[in-house]
């Protein structure tokens, strides 16, 4: 039997190694936020001819009144254009602009999102993610019957939730990443996913406490640890792929979305058997202490 338990200072730390930049950086630069939580405009064209452009050659296309905008280039044919809130004809002057400069475009998608829908929008977000939590929390706590599980199961969605966040901010900071709505989707379905593997991993421990009820804690919990660590790799491998290849040939408006998911997935295999069930322990350490 490996016993997994003795090193659970070094996962500690190894988490605290991942967590501690991406920590700085919420707190020194926090999340770039996208139009959906701030407002304003998103124009996406496609070239139809003429000489593919440049990202460069094309912010210095635009009109120099609409204040700081960002570009982005999807392969070779399409550019999107997040700006202020403009009109439909303030959008007109922009693909007029580019159509002068590199050739007819065609209109993809123009749309506006008010101040006021975003600010709900981050209200709602923060409502979501905080209910998701208490309620799974809550449910992990009913079927175990105890408290610990509940807050160990929560305080490792916590590390993946500041694992995944951290990395946004960092990339938001020195690649200028937005998160927006897709954002929200990934975070949430990361915390769905992290807490799976972790019931299964205390639903094993639950069963062989209650076959072993004299044998020792720490033994029982590296029995079931290595009883799920091969199938839950296993599991997560194969979304691992899907992701890879997601992110490889997906595409760049989904490209941020599937990172997201991806990165994760890899907190969320690891943070069950690695940082919700040493949690577990230290805790019931604690508590035959305390006896």
């Amino acid at each position: 039997m490996i016993d997994f338990m003795r090193y659970k200072i070094v996962y500690f730390s190894l988490s605290l190694a991942v967590i501690l930049p991406g920590l700085f950086s919420l707190i020194r630069f926090g999340l770039r936020p996208g139009i959906d939580f701030t407002g304003g405009s998103r124009l996406e064209v496609k070239f139809i001819s003429g000489e593919r452009p440049k990202l460069l050659e094309i912010r210095e296309s635009l009109p120099k009144d609409f204040g700081t905008a960002t570009v982005q280039l999807v392969g070779e044919e399409t550019v999107i254009v997040k700006t202020m809130t403009i009109t439909k004809e303030q959008a007109q002057a922009i693909k007029d602009g580019l159509a002068t400069k590199f050739g007819e475009v065609e209109e993809v998608l123009f749309e506006t999102v008010g101040p006021i829908v975003g600010k709900e929008l981050l209200q709602k977000t923060v409502v979501g993610v905080s209910l998701a939590a208490g309620l799974i929390m809550l449910y992990v706590m009913y079927r175990f019957n105890e408290l610990k599980y509940g807050v160990c199961a929560i305080l490792a969605m916590l590390h993946d939730s500041l694992i995944l966040l951290g990395s946004f901010s960092l990339l938001g900071h020195f690649y200028g990443t937005e998160v927006d709505g897709l954002f929200v989707t990934a975070v949430l379905t990361v915390l769905s996913f992290s807490v799976h593997d972790t019931i299964v991993v205390y639903d094993r421990i639950r069963e062989s406490r209650k076959k072993h009820p004299k044998e020792d804690f720490v033994n029982l919990v590296n029995v079931a640890v290595g009883e799920t660590l091969g199938r839950s790799v296993n599991n997560s491998m194969t979304i691992i792929f899907m992701l890879l290849a997601l992110l490889l040939l997906g595409g760049e408006t989904i490209r941020w979305f599937v990172l997201a998911l991806l990165l994760g997935t890899i907190t969320g295999t690891y943070s069950s058997p690695f940082t919700a069930v040493p949690l577990l322990v230290v805790w019931e350490k604690w508590l035959g202490r305390q006896k």
